[in-house]
């Protein structure tokens, strides 16, 4: 299976708010598609920061940059109903 375009990602994103709109999730699926979205946005700035963490020589300002995308991050986890949380060690 490959991964949605843009466009089908945006057209499914749009009929998932459609059927929550409308009341017509019975299976909760465009729940769960928003809300996987949702993190998976986050995930994104964080491994943006990441990657900007590791390329500026692990600079002062781009930690910071890093632990707020990974907050931001842990923070859509629980905002969106997460019932669980590792932490790796990460705290």
């Amino acid at each position: 299976m490959g991964m949605p375009t843009e466009e089908e990602l945006q057209e499914a994103l749009a009929e998932a708010a459609r059927m929550r709109e409308h009341g017509e999730d019975p299976h909760h699926i465009a729940k769960a598609l928003l809300n996987i979205n949702y993190q998976n946005e986050q995930l994104k700035h964080v491994l943006r920061a990441v990657e900007l963490y590791f390329n500026s020589g692990m600079a002062v300002a781009e930690h910071q940059k890093l632990k707020k995308a990974v907050e931001q991050a842990r923070l859509a986890v629980h905002r969106t109903g997460a019932i669980e949380e590792e932490h790796f060690g990460l705290r």
